[in-house]
């Protein structure tokens, strides 16, 4: 399955792309069903995995927890656009949901993800996020900075302020079942929800496979659903790559803002 000749051009000069009407109304029905269990079942350890963030809920290692997610790191229809950015083979970084809480005035700092700038290969940070609620101007969309991937320099390097309105940013918004893929590279950040609603997202994130993963897949899933799992899921998530057993084992968290 190929992309647009638009979308290639709009990932290549703006960093982003936004698909409309991504996800079947029964897919989006079962994802926000099993995060809403999940952020129930897991309280006030939700995200702890890898990190929580004021402001918001997370939820994290979410290939484990239920086929619903692991059918979305290999799913056809989205991986050129994927393939598109880092013109490499890949593998998953992470699988990880975002839920700006109701009312609070939290913002994220613009940043790239993993604090990735390009090297001599290109880029090596893509993100797609799957927009389980509308994202609207009121309630948390993500501020992206188009053109800002092209760079080589991340957001701390350039700006005094990382959370001040940036001159050139646009926001990502869309219906619940949109899902926009970044160059994770692109300066971004989350604004506040406003609104009287939490505002949810999944993040499927992926990277190069020459680069360490955000959250060592191996470690961190179950040996039940290692067996479970597909060959094509198996590859994605690099656990029989002994490569990358060595660059994503070692204990560090590895984000563009969280410390």
């Amino acid at each position: 399955m190929s992309i647009t000749t638009v979308a290639r051009r709009q990932l290549d000069e703006e960093g982003f792309v936004i698909l409309d009407g991504f996800m079947d109304p029964g897919l989006l029905a079962a994802l926000r069903a099993r995060t809403a269990e999940l952020f129930e079942e897991e309280g006030e350890q939700a995200g702890s995995e890898f990190k929580q963030e004021t402001g918001s809920r997370r939820l994290a290692n979410l290939v484990n927890k239920g086929d619903v997610f692991r059918q979305l790191i290999c799913e056809p229809k989205l991986l050129p656009y994927v393939t598109h950015v880092l013109k490499d083979a890949i593998k998953l970084s992470s699988l990880n949901a975002r839920s700006a809480n109701p009312k609070n005035a939290v913002k994220q700092p613009l940043h790239a993800d993993m604090g990735a700038t390009l090297d001599q290969r290109g880029y090596w940070v893509c993100n797609t996020v799957w927009m389980l609620d509308n994202f609207t101007a009121k309630n948390g969309a993500i501020r992206v900075i188009p053109g800002s991937h092209r760079l080589g320099k991340l957001p701390q390097d350039v700006l005094d302020d990382l959370e001040a309105k940036h001159p050139d940013e646009v926001l990502l918004t869309g219906q619940a079942g949109t899902v926009a893929v970044l160059n994770a590279h692109v300066w971004h950040g989350g604004l506040p929800n406003q609104t009287q609603r939490p505002r949810t997202a999944i993040h499927v994130f992926y990277v190069r496979r020459d680069k360490p993963q955000q959250q060592y897949q191996k470690q961190l899933l179950d040996r039940e659903v290692q067996r479970a799992l597909t060959g094509p899921q198996r590859e994605m998530l690099a656990l029989d790559d002994s490569f990358n057993d060595e660059i994503s084992s070692k204990p560090t968290i590895r984000s563009g803002f969280l410390k």
